[in-house]
């Protein structure tokens, strides 16, 4: 678990809240401790999510993401806690996270974790000639 700074996600009103559109946050410098070693791990964070009535800030995003840094996590574990805190914060209609991490031992590990409202669907793809 992380400290209390992943207390602090502050949120703003989403300012088109009729239509769905897709925000990509890209934090390329994720860092957590391996529960088993104590040795850092490094990974990329993508996260892509279509908001209802509230977008995250991005300052609090950033501390809130620092503040894994001395923390001992399963990969698996730190994105999927990571997902709930932003779902929790901003009820999303749509929300992916996807790290990247570092290679380990010569393994690398891609988790992606994805939370969608019960009442939404994705609008159809739009195929352009």
């Amino acid at each position: 678990m992380a400290n209390a700074l992943s207390q602090n996600l502050e949120t703003f009103p989403n300012p088109q809240p009729e239509r769905d559109y897709t925000i990509r946050i890209r934090v390329p410098e994720f860092t957590c401790l391996c529960p088993k070693t104590g040795q850092p791990d490094f990974a990329e964070l993508t996260l892509e999510y279509v908001a209802d009535r509230l977008c995250v800030e991005l300052k609090s995003l950033k501390l809130y993401v620092w503040s894994y840094r001395d923390e001992g996590a399963f990969h698996e574990a730190v994105t999927n806690r990571i997902l709930e805190d932003l779902v929790a914060a901003t009820a999303p209609r749509f929300m992916r996270l996807t790290a990247e991490f570092n290679v380990r031992g010569g393994i690398y590990t891609t988790v992606v974790a994805e939370h969608r409202a019960p009442d939404w669907s994705a609008p159809a793809p739009v195929q352009l000639p």
